[in-house]
């Protein structure tokens, strides 16, 4: 063999290798990262050449696929659309684009995961129809219609959860969709529903449960102060502080008002089981500088502020900000400047201190099913974190409590039960509607339920509207309908 034929040889087989290699990489170890790129046009197609799997809560099909009659197959077609819209989210050929656990579960749903190899193996084997694997969600529908339906008419959100496993049980924002006009095979009417809704200043492509634009949670905020003040061990819920009418804020000429403008109680000082339970924010604010900010961050933290989180849908970070000086650490005692919140983080305090201090990660999957009914894949309760001592954890349950049995969340009380609670005001601009908050969790002593509501733009009534009066009920309405179970 010659010199220069041998060196063709040698490249050759460099070629070969090199494209071997190339092709192998690309179709083994890519070949689940290119499936779930939402850009892959390809897989967006495959996805609708099979039945495409149910989702499926509390055994109601919401979301399924029908016979289409045109190059797709298949249609998605939801049920009570508006009310599921938040958790299924849509899949659409036409638009080449997804949301929701339509996206995120999508190669299980369309029969392509990985998992799913030897279901296809089967059906090829026996000559069955492609079919994808339905997806079991943690919601219960009852609850998530009652929360639906309590909180129509206002902007915001409901989340619940079973604080014991962090499995949710309802997330609804409000106002939202029918995402069957984004299931649609007709272009023209789909790209001009979805131009409609994202022009729509109400924003109900929003989830508010978990994203959007994130409110500061106000005075829900003050079970992470005062948590975080109990588990230093230099403060009891006895613990007292000064209790003027006004305040100084530090470093600042601006002045400090308790929301009903006088003191927090009768007396020259006030308890901080007394500052909570009244939702004073002088006191609050007095206890956040002497913590310090990096005491009460460090608290925040633990109930899962500052995290990216996934359940599996892609949560919006809850921030408490690095660096903050006295002034901004006062405000952020009751909620406000810098600090700003979910609805879900605000539910991880309420359910991690009804869990004993525990914090469970949030799970919105409970199993994947195939259309044999085998179960391919199953999601179980798992820890986040321990936030408090279960003695802390027991001290916050108890000042709770006294928020809804004779303080300012009085608007969750159900006659027979122990609800534990606390409300927030979020102001914003001067003369701006408040955000309206509840969070908390019921029975006290053997919770099944921990749930959170915002509100926005004073639930109509600019800065009429309370939270005792409006967001309270609404969590009253979501916690009976799991009493009544």
């Amino acid at each position: 063999m010659t010199k220069e034929l041998r060196r063709l040889s040698f490249v050759m087989l460099a070629m070969f290798l090199a494209l071997f290699v190339s092709t192998s990489w690309i179709q083994v170890v890519q070949a689940q990262t290119l499936n779930e790129n939402p850009g892959n046009r390809r897989t967006l197609y495959d996805s609708f050449e099979v039945q495409r799997g149910s989702i499926i809560a509390g055994g109601s099909v919401v979301a399924a696929s029908v016979p289409s009659d045109d190059i797709y197959s298949w249609q998605r077609q939801y049920t009570d659309a508006a009310m599921w819209a938040p958790i299924t989210g849509w899949i659409n050929p036409v638009l080449v684009s997804s949301s929701g656990i339509e996206q995120i579960m999508n190669q299980s749903l369309s029969g392509t995961d990985d998992t799913q190899f030897l279901a296809r193996l089967e059906q090829i084997i026996s000559g069955a129809p492609a079919r994808g694997s339905n997806v079991l969600l943690t919601v219960d529908p009852t609850i998530q219609r009652a929360a639906y339906d309590a909180l129509q008419g206002y902007e915001g959100a409901v989340i619940a959860s079973e604080p014991s496993t962090g499995r949710i049980l309802a997330m609804v924002s409000s106002p939202s969709f029918d995402t069957n006009l984004l299931a649609s095979h007709d272009s023209a009417s789909v790209n001009a529903a979805y131009d409609e809704l994202a022009a729509d200043p109400l924003k109900p492509l929003f989830n508010r449960a978990i994203g959007g634009d994130l409110n500061p949670p106000g005075s829900t905020f003050k079970l992470v102060v005062a948590s975080a003040a109990l588990s230093s061990g230099n403060y009891t819920p006895e613990s007292t502080f000064p209790n003027p009418a006004t305040w100084t804020i530090p470093g600042t000429s601006n002045t400090l008002h308790n929301f009903d403008l006088g003191t927090c109680g009768p007396g020259e000082t006030v308890t901080l089981a007394t500052a909570l339970r009244l939702s004073c924010n002088i006191p609050m604010a007095e206890l956040a500088v002497e913590l310090g900010d990096d005491a009460i961050r460090a608290e925040a933290e633990k109930f899962g502020f500052n995290a990216e989180m996934e359940m599996p849908l892609p949560v919006s970070a809850s921030d408490y900000p690095r660096g903050l000086n006295d002034a901004r650490t006062a405000l952020s005692g009751f909620g406000q400047g810098d600090v700003t919140a979910t609805p879900l983080a605000i539910n991880q305090v309420s359910a991690g201190i009804a869990n004993g201090g525990m914090v469970m990660k949030p799970q919105l999957l409970d199993s994947v099913v195939a259309p044999d009914l085998t179960v391919q894949e199953t999601f179980g309760p798992s820890e986040f974190g321990r936030a408090v001592t279960e003695d802390v954890a027991e001290q916050m349950r108890t000042l709770m409590v006294a928020n809804v049995r004779d303080g300012a969340a009085s608007g969750a009380r159900i006659d027979g039960v122990d609800v534990a609670g606390k409300t927030g005001t979020a102001e914003h601009g001067p003369g701006d509607p408040y955000t309206l908050w509840f969070t908390g969790f019921a029975p006290a002593d053997d919770p099944q339920i921990a749930v959170t509501v915002m509100v926005e733009n004073g639930g109509g009534q600019g800065q009429a509207g309370t939270s005792s009066g409006i967001a309270a009920p609404i969590a009253k309405k979501v916690i009976e309908a799991v009493l009544n179970r």
